[in-house]
């Protein structure tokens, strides 16, 4: 869960700071630091260090400092993580790396959803697919995220598998990021819609084969249409963060 109020801005600005390498892994830093740079009191800088360690992306040691760890050693699945290195100049190596772990995992839920999902799951999937119709008929492009995210969420959770169900957040901020950074094409594309139909329809009817290579080709054009968005320089930046204020 993201936080809420003066140290969560702090934890957001000195993570999309680590994320740009402007603090590299390695520098040691003082609490007084982080009081001087972001203009915070010690309590809300000791609070704002206490959640970077939680997210492994440093560590606090006695008479040493906040020591930045290596990006290896960061919770890579955290929703936040991702979305500072989404707001990087590393945005294309994130998409990548979310991209492959999509291709290893969501084709495997479908399959194992379509061999044992409910029949109330079944009805779920077809409900989010035509949530997506209606939205991409209006152009209405946050109902169509919405609507993804929530197909995938279930189709994640539909496999009966409790890890590749947790990994729904991550995909969620996958979906959230593509529209923030204007990584959508300008309509929103009728075909994927059609291969999330495939998907529902084949995991509603058992086929288990067919609904992991419709789930394989959801991935691979999203990938492709996210290189070819980042190939043609279009704007890809977050809004600028608030900055903590006193």
């Amino acid at each position: 869960m993201e936080l809420q109020g003066l140290h969560g801005q702090v934890v957001d600005l000195i993570g999309r700071s680590l994320a740009a390498d402007e603090i590299r892994a390695g520098e040691v830093l003082r609490l007084e630091d982080v009081q001087e740079r972001y203009g915070v009191s010690r309590t809300v800088a000791r609070e704002s260090v206490r959640v970077l360690e939680s997210k492994r992306v440093v560590t606090s040691r006695p008479r040493v400092g906040i020591t930045v760890r290596p990006l290896a050693e960061w919770n890579l699945y955290d929703p936040q993580i991702i979305r500072w290195r989404l707001a990087s100049p590393r945005r294309a190596a994130q998409l990548r790396e979310l991209a492959e772990l999509r291709a290893a995992v969501e084709p495997s839920a479908a399959a194992l959803a379509a061999s044992g999902a409910a029949p109330a799951v079944r009805d779920e999937l077809t409900g989010h697919a035509r949530a997506m119709a209606d939205a991409a008929r209006t152009g209405d492009r946050a109902a169509f995220v919405a609507a993804d995210a929530a197909f995938h969420r279930a189709l994640l959770t539909a496999s009966g598998n409790g890890m590749f169900a947790q990994l729904a957040e991550v995909t969620e901020e996958l979906f959230v990021s593509r529209r923030e950074l204007e990584l959508m094409p300008p309509d929103l594309d009728t075909a994927a819609v059609r291969r999330h139909q495939e998907v529902a329809e084949a995991v509603a009817e058992g086929r288990a084969a067919d609904a992991a290579q419709a789930v394989v080709r959801i991935v691979d054009e999203a990938h492709h249409e996210v290189a070819r968005l980042l190939e043609g320089g279009g704007p890809c930046a977050y809004p600028a963060p608030e900055g903590a204020q006193k």
